[in-house]
């Protein structure tokens, strides 16, 4: 059975729930109970489809509404760095239809919206996770409305209405902006597809993870032994706590791999709290930074991060904007043009090194 669980008082609500918090303000998690699914044996499916017996959505009965929904997300190449660097691999998610990983959690959400009857959803956000939804309910016959920043960045802002998006710009920070969106939601009881509240996203950035175990295998290669990941709301690392968590409940995983987080030294609540040991992020004072993408002052799932960091044995850095650019410059003379914010794992790649 498929649910939303608060992660807190663990009271229980339906998939089809307009719910995005718990009545006691905790954040939902998604549970399940799937039949094991081993990565590198599933193919009943295309892209991330090919998982589809451990995603929601993905029973014979939703097959329809899946292909009247999908972009083709997933599936991406992985790349090996090439030149002096013979253990290093790129997951290429620029290959997404929005061209970042976000299309892996916007599918679900929007999938979702349409199953359960709602015509209009909402997400605060004006990058890439803003552009994915935007898409995702466009092709899903969705009314999209996206809170931003009135700061936003003029090209973000241009594909998200390319999209034909309803933009509301909000005055404010982030905090301000989110606060708008959920009020919003709950006024006109809208569908809340919030990358950062809804559960559902992370369903869709775990298969990240397992697709790389199935093209390592592909390729005859061992598997990673160290993940390298930008975190600012966490949902790509939130992501990999969920693949690899389900495999090692299945037993088909002995332990977590060692997952590197890498935050901007500009602005890094999460790093200063891993510093000091705390559970819950410290507030900072956040500084302009080129990798805008993991530039969140104050994550909302923060406390889960870090648990989820710990419980992996993991590790958190942070990297100089000269570096990043630097990093960012040295893949595209490779052949590999990435955003900042991507360039930000390079970065923390070198530096490891070093």
């Amino acid at each position: 059975m498929e649910r939303l669980v608060c992660h807190d008082c663990q009271k229980e609500y339906p998939l089809a729930s307009s719910h995005f918090r718990c009545t006691c303000g905790g954040l939902l998690d998604f549970q399940a109970d799937w039949p094991p699914v081993d990565p590198i044996a599933a193919g009943d499916g295309e892209g991330l489809w090919r998982f589809r017996a451990a995603l929601p959505f993905g029973g014979a009965e939703d097959r329809a509404l899946v292909a009247s929904v999908s972009l083709g997300e997933g599936g991406t190449p992985l790349l090996p760095a090439g030149g002096a660097e013979p253990q290093l691999w790129l997951k290429a998610d620029y290959y997404m239809p929005t061209l970042s990983f976000k299309d892996r959690g916007a599918v679900m959400l929007a999938l979702a919206a349409k199953k359960f009857a709602f015509q209009e959803i909402a997400i605060d956000s004006s990058g890439n996770a803003a552009c994915a939804l935007a898409a995702y309910a466009a092709r899903a016959g969705l009314t999209c409305h996206v809170f931003v920043p009135a700061s936003a960045s003029a090209a973000k802002l241009r594909q998200i209405r390319a999209h034909g998006a309803v933009l509301h710009a909000i005055s404010g920070n982030r905090s301000d902006v989110a606060a708008a969106a959920m009020a919003a939601v709950t006024e006109n009881n809208w569908y809340y597809a919030s990358h950062v509240y809804n559960p559902l996203f992370y369903q869709g950035t775990k298969t990240y993870f397992w697709e790389i175990l199935a093209q390592c295998a592909q390729r005859g290669v061992q598997p990673p032994q160290v993940y390298i990941l930008p975190v600012g709301n966490g949902t790509l690392l939130l992501g990999a706590y969920q693949a690899f968590h389900e495999l090692i409940h299945w037993g088909l995983l002995e332990r977590f791999p060692h997952v590197v987080a890498v935050q901007a030294a500009a602005c890094a609540p999460l790093y200063a709290a891993w510093r000091q040991g705390a559970s819950v992020p410290l507030q900072i004072t956040a500084e302009e930074t080129v990798a805008e993408g993991i530039a969140i002052a104050a994550p909302p799932r923060g406390r889960q991060i870090l648990a989820a960091l710990r419980e992996m044995n993991g590790e958190m850095v942070v990297v100089e904007d000269d570096a990043i650019l630097a990093a960012r410059a040295d893949l595209a003379a490779r052949g590999i043009y990435v955003e900042k914010t991507s360039a930000a794992n390079y970065a923390a790649y070198r530096q490891l090194l070093a």
